[in-house]
């Protein structure tokens, strides 16, 4: 049998092909649970890997975050509006966590319900496993902190200060953050290139994003359970005619602080 120790303190995981970085006593805090028998019972030659060497789970990448909370913290704090209270049930199912499984039923029987009756209000349950859709910030631990998210971009005004101004495409999305927290959130659509190798523990301002939709990556950062605390911006004029019939081209670099 293979002693806990063959495994490293902190696991890359490939989970349907989002990337979670977590410590090892998280993956083996429920005794008996699937993790749990995969890391404790099992040695890091007998898991399946994906090409970068992290271990595969091919199940629902997105839910799992939900798992991992549940893990660190015996509780998780559910999305506002959260519909996917019965996949989730089925991955607790999956992953042998039968007091999140049984917690997520009893919810989803009262929301049956309270679809029947007319009566919106959520159930409250009394065990210390609280599935909960406040937006409380989460407590301070492992997965807690901060990413910013920067770009630059350019646009042209004309003579015709009326009309449309023209955009241009933005050429680049730099992520600055914990290594860790970065690959949770962006996984493969991380682009880590330019800081390659960097252990999950240290900090990046080189990172970047294989798209450069803003919302996208906004729209990641949500559902990882992030909010914007503040932005900023600063635009300059890159050419300096002063002939009023010449389009001017102006370029700005605007950062978004998110926290959890």
């Amino acid at each position: 049998m293979a002693q806990t120790h063959t495994f490293p303190d902190i696991v890359e995981l490939n989970v349907g092909g989002q990337v979670y970085v977590t410590r090892l006593e998280t993956l083996t805090a429920v005794p008996n649970s699937l993790l749990w028998a995969k890391f404790t019972q099992s040695a890091p030659a007998d898991l399946p890997k994906d090409g970068k060497g992290r271990f595969f789970f091919d199940r629902d990448g997105h839910l799992f975050r939900y798992i991992l909370d549940y893990l660190r913290d015996s509780e998780i704090f559910l999305p506002e509006f959260f519909k996917e209270r019965r996949r989730l049930q089925k991955e607790a199912d999956f992953f042998q966590l039968p007091e999140l499984a049984t917690r997520l039923a009893e919810v989803s029987k009262d929301d049956s319900y309270a679809e029947e009756s007319g009566d919106p209000e959520e159930a409250e349950l009394s065990s210390p496993v609280t599935v909960s859709t406040d937006r409380s910030p989460r407590s301070p631990g492992a997965d807690a902190g901060f990413i910013t998210i920067g770009y630059r971009g350019s646009y042209t005004i004309g003579r015709d200060i009326q009309a449309d101004a023209k955009f241009r495409r933005v050429a680049r999305i730099t992520v600055c953050s914990k290594i860790s927290l970065a690959k949770e959130v962006f996984g493969e659509t991380l682009n880590e290139s330019r800081d390659p190798d960097r252990p999950p523990d240290k900090y990046t301002s080189r990172y970047y994003l294989k798209y450069n939709f803003l919302e996208q990556a906004f729209d990641r950062l949500s559902e990882a359970g992030f909010h914007m605390v503040g932005c900023n911006s600063t635009g300059t004029c890159s050419y300096g005619s002063t002939d009023p019939g010449e389009d001017k081209l102006w370029t700005s670099y605007t950062e978004y602080v998110f926290s959890r």
